[in-house]
Parts: structure tokens; C-alpha cells; sequence
């Protein structure tokens, strides 16, 4: 059995990629599992950063989170938008930090869609 077949996909991930009215997802299984990967270690290497930021500088959960989008955007980005707003919510996720406000917000315009 090949590695990409036991890489568990979230369906909160996979549905970044399925189109609107569609069921099937826009790019391959192999393609998602890479691109899951980089987004999970990025929301686990954040979270040191993260709980350091918001200690340090006295601001709270959602300003930190903020920042993280903002800073996962930044040019040369190696994430989408959709993908970046995934990363805090995880990284929320992992810290137990609330992100209602994260959801209620709409993410960033993808400017290659």
C-alpha cells in the first residue's frame, strides 16, 4: 500500500477544493495529500510562534491569528488563500484558541481562481 493511501485528508481540507455545486475535487488525491501536508506542518510550526506572540506582545488570540493570515499571504506565498485561512483555524485548533470570528469572516480573494 502506497503512503498516499493512508494520509488521512480532513474534510475540512478537502473541501477547499471542491468547486461550488460540484462533488468532486479540482485537483488529484496525491496533489491534495502534498498540499495537506505543507499546511499541517506550517499550523504546527506556528504554534510556538503563535502562543510566544501573543504572550509577549499582551494581544489577543484573534490578532495573533490575524497576523499569522496576514503573514502566511505575504508574497512570496507558498499557500492560497483559502489554504492560509485553513492554517489559522488549525493552528487555533491546536492551540485551543476560539476562531468564531475566523469562520464568520470570508477569507481573502484568490487572485489565481
Amino acid at each position: 500500500m502506497s503512503d498516499d493511501n493512508q494520509i488521512y485528508l480532513p474534510e475540512s481540507f478537502t473541501a477547499l477544493y471542491v468547486p461550488p455545486g460540484k462533488i468532486k475535487p479540482s485537483i488529484g488525491h496525491h496533489e491534495m495529500a502534498e498540499r495537506y501536508e505543507l499546511c499541517e506542518d506550517l499550523a504546527n510550526l506556528l504554534t510556538e510562534q503563535a502562543a510566544n506572540m501573543q504572550f509577549t506582545l499582551g494581544i489577543t488570540e484573534e490578532v495573533v491569528l490575524e497576523q499569522c493570515e496576514q503573514g502566511l499571504l505575504a508574497e512570496p506565498s507558498v499557500v492560497s488563500p483559502v489554504e492560509a485561512r485553513w492554517v489559522v483555524c488549525r493552528l487555533a485548533e491546536l492551540l485551543n484558541w476560539p476562531m468564531a470570528s475566523l469562520l464568520q469572516s470570508t477569507p481573502p480573494e484568490d487572485p489565481a481562481a
